[in-house]
């Protein structure tokens, strides 16, 4: 029988069936139908034919997986049952009513009517990130994510001379002329070539006199491809972005051919070369456009972090290079390794340094000088390129963690044995080391018995687990996103401690319970579920949620670098469509169904 009004309108208030007009909602309405269960009753078991979309008006579902492990606990106004008729496979989960609930079933036919039909369904039910996700080619973007903000610029009355001196301090091959009304031109150094050296000009006089008034324009929407088009065919070499008078910036031949050419590997290559931190520092500055290039063109985010890592670490290799050339061969074999986001590859838009040292057991008191001075050179060399010294110090340069591998062994071996506060903090920030520079045989032996130590220690990996779930998603009343109540970032969603800490924390201990070598997070996620600690169906769940809330802070991050502003990691739900908080809420439900698993000891399955 059609559902009842009250029915109907509680419908009409749940995404994405408040797009339905009137007529179409009650239609719908007519479809489905509703049904109550008790406490205790199965919807539907694994290995069962799922022949309807279910909607939650009143009541509470628990989903488990193939092992009995909850995977999410569902509300009023949540949805179930789709995962299997989208792929058209038996269900994968079990749904169990927990408390007293009314629900709305939706037949599979008319679930796929809708989507068929109506934009806005279509659009909620595809799990796949949006098309704008996919990869772009570099002309398929607009002038304004490629172009050169701010642009030097200069008055009509600046005198040759003048203009030609700005031109060369700040290395740029041309120069926008502007008044009070807006922009009036430009003069590049080929105006300079051919029409004040070549015709032997004053250069005492205005730059207005050299000046090309007449030249080809693009808004910031247009795309690159009109960029190509324009230079190609009168041959020109600079094309300046304006908006009704106003000058926004300009795209060069030289930012075309860096951008074709911009890559972690173009970044590394001139970080390699770099003689001092000041010309490495000069090519770690990019790195913010290498980020917001590398988003818009749909690449994944565990690549972009990837890539931009490994600008860090060869610029950790140059300055170690750089400082045994000023300080001379070490005197014994030692290691540099990196951990935080470093150490997992997972650097994004914004990062300090966390390092260490380990000393082969022959350094002597007279050797320990040269590796102070030698981390101090890294350190401060790293601060310059823009990795900001760590504010808890937990760097090469503090002399505890710059020490003989014999006593490296001693902290892993006290960390584990009495875990207090301290060192579960210690623990889970070095349990993500990765070597940078030097003897690898310092470390390997190290991590295999730590990592044999550490899985075996019951009471270790207990006060871990506690300590990973410090770090709680942004859920609150009903599984609804719960923002920043106060301060700077009140409304805010901190994507980085409520996001993708917690994963980092999960990915942890799945390294810790399995023996796992990874550091990477994906990595370990992967590894887990192959080595049979996460599940098949909850690890695809959970490295689904991942992607998505790893993604979102890398788009967040791109978008204000475009606007001028330094990337954070608090981000304002509203800003959001109804589609991208819907699925980032249901990445956050994952996260912490998965969190619950860990904590009632049901994380592990070996």
């Amino acid at each position: 029988m059609p559902l009842p009004p009250p029915l109907i309108q509680f419908l009409a208030s749940v995404h994405p069936y408040d797009t339905l007009s009137s007529a179409d909602l009650e239609a719908l309405a007519d479809l489905c139908e509703a049904k109550s269960y008790a406490p205790g009753e199965t919807v539907f078991a694994l290995g069962d034919k799922v022949t309807d979309l279910i909607i939650i008006n009143e009541g509470e579902i628990e989903i488990t997986d193939e092992v009995d492990v909850q995977l999410s606990i569902l509300g009023p106004r949540n949805s179930f049952g789709e995962r299997a008729l989208l792929r058209g496979e038996l269900a994968s989960r079990t749904a169990t009513v927990t408390a007293q609930a009314t629900l709305i079933l939706m037949p599979a036919a008319t679930l796929f009517a809708l989507i068929e039909k109506q934009p806005a369904v279509s659009k909620f039910f595809d799990r796949r990130r949006p098309a704008g996700r996919q990869k772009k080619d570099l002309t398929t973007l607009s002038v304004g994510q490629l172009m050169t903000h701010d642009p030097v610029t200069c008055t009509p009355d600046t005198t040759i001379r003048d203009a030609a001196a700005m031109m060369h301090e700040a290395q740029i091959s041309s120069i926008c002329i502007t008044d009070v009304e807006g922009f009036k031109g430009i003069v590049t150094v080929r105006d300079m070539t051919g029409r004040v050296v070549a015709r032997g000009a004053d250069i005492s006089g205005p730059v207005s006199e050299v000046m090309t008034t007449e030249c080809l324009t693009l808004g910031p929407k247009a795309l690159v491809t009109d960029v190509l088009h324009l230079m190609v065919e009168p041959g020109i070499g600079h094309i300046p972005v304006v908006e009704g008078t106003d000058i926004l910036g300009i795209v060069t031949q030289t930012d075309l051919t860096r951008a074709q050419a911009m890559s972690s590997a173009d970044l590394v290559r001139r970080v390699a070369r770099s003689k001092d931190a000041g010309t490495m520092a000069r090519a770690t500055a990019e790195i913010p456009q290498l980020l917001v290039q590398l988003v818009d063109t749909g690449n994944r985010h565990e690549v972009i972090t990837r890539l931009i890592t490994d600008i860090a670490d060869t610029a950790t290799r140059r300055l170690l290079t750089l400082a045994e050339a000023q300080l001379g061969s070490a005197p014994v074999p030692y290691l540099w390794l990196a951990c935080g986001s470093q150490g997992r590859q997972e650097q994004a838009g914004v990062s300090d340094q966390d390092n260490c040292l380990i000393l082969s057991d022959a350094v002597t008191d007279a050797d320990l000088p040269y590796f102070e001075a030698l981390a101090k050179y890294v350190c401060d060399g790293l601060d310059a390129c823009g990795y900001f010294h760590c504010p808890g110090d937990m760097m090469a340069s503090n002399p505890r963690w710059r020490q003989p591998l014999k006593v490296w062994r001693g902290y892993f071996e006290g960390w584990i044995k009495k875990p207090n506060p301290e060192a579960q903090m210690l623990a889970s920030v070095m349990f993500d080391l990765r070597p940078i520079g030097g003897d690898e045989s310092l470390w390997a032996k190290l991590h295999e018995d730590t990592l044999k130590a550490a899985s075996a220690n019951s009471i270790f990996t207990a006060h871990m687990i506690a300590n990973a779930l410090k770090h709680q998603p942004p859920l609150g009343l009903l599984r609804g996103l719960a923002t920043i109540r106060s301060g700077e970032h009140r409304n805010h969603l901190d994507l980085k401690h409520n996001g993708v800490v917690p994963v980092v924390d999960l990915g942890r201990i799945y390294t810790l319970q399995g023996q796992l070598r990874p550091a990477n997070t994906r990595a370990r996620l992967e590894a887990a579920i192959k080595a049979g600690f996460l599940s098949r169906s909850g690890g695809a769940d959970l490295l689904d949620a991942y992607d998505l809330i790893a993604t979102t802070r890398l788009e967040h991050q791109a978008s204000q670098i475009k606007a001028g502003e330094k990337p954070g990691n608090h981000l304002d739900p509203s800003s959001l469509s109804d589609f991208e908080r819907s699925h980032l809420r249901d990445a956050f439900v994952v996260v912490k169904t998965m969190q619950s698993a860990v904590g009632s000891g049901k994380g592990a399955l070996g």
